[in-house]
């Protein structure tokens, strides 16, 4: 049986939201992780949070937390391999990511995007974090890491040769919350 893991990548900066945490910018009375978590809590064999800086500030949501290592800064790639780690010391097979600013992902995520290495699309628009990455990626990605950039996700993701999962959901399963209008545009949003 193949083991899949979910990872929440929060490492993010938050510039557009006036440098806040993304992972803790409300959504209709909770957290945007809070959202994130119950998206994915029975999609995957077990979540963990990849994230930057004191990783202690998770310590309420309850789920393993790992950062990027020697990796910091190099973009969410450096989270993707973290999870991928976390992922293949419990035998692990894959991880599927999600930006922790992606509150309605679907809650059969895992099953539409397949077997295989895949990343998810809307509306034309390829969301490259919305992934399912092989656990065994782990090597390739760290070289990639090692390179002197750049390092584009949707670089790597070619290299491995994902497909491309089209949802035709009627609003963007994928909606990103990066500015004060899109928050306040996902609160409208009824799932």
């Amino acid at each position: 049986m193949t083991a899949v893991y979910g990872l929440i990548l929060a490492g993010g900066a938050g510039r557009r939201l006036g440098g806040v945490d993304k992972a803790f910018v409300g959504l209709r009375g909770r957290p945007l992780v809070a959202h994130v978590v119950e998206r994915l809590a029975n999609q995957a064999g077990g979540l963990v949070i990849s994230a930057a800086g004191d990783v202690s500030r998770f310590d309420g949501v309850g789920l393993p937390v790992v950062g990027d290592g020697v990796h910091r800064g190099k973009g969410p790639l450096a989270g993707v391999l973290a999870g991928l780690r976390w992922a293949a010391a419990r035998g692990g097979d894959w991880v599927v990511s999600v930006p922790v600013d992606t509150p309605f992902v679907p809650l059969d995520l895992v099953a539409r995007l397949g077997d295989g290495p895949a990343v998810a699309a809307h509306g034309g628009r390829v969301h490259h974090l919305v992934a399912r990455w092989p656990v065994a990626a782990a090597g390739a990605l760290e070289g990639f890491l090692c390179s002197d950039g750049p390092y584009r996700v949707s670089d790597f993701a070619r290299g491995l040769g994902m497909r491309v999962v089209a949802f035709a959901d009627g609003r963007d399963p994928f909606m990103n919350i990066n500015t004060p209008d899109d928050l306040a545009l996902a609160e409208g949003v009824r799932c």
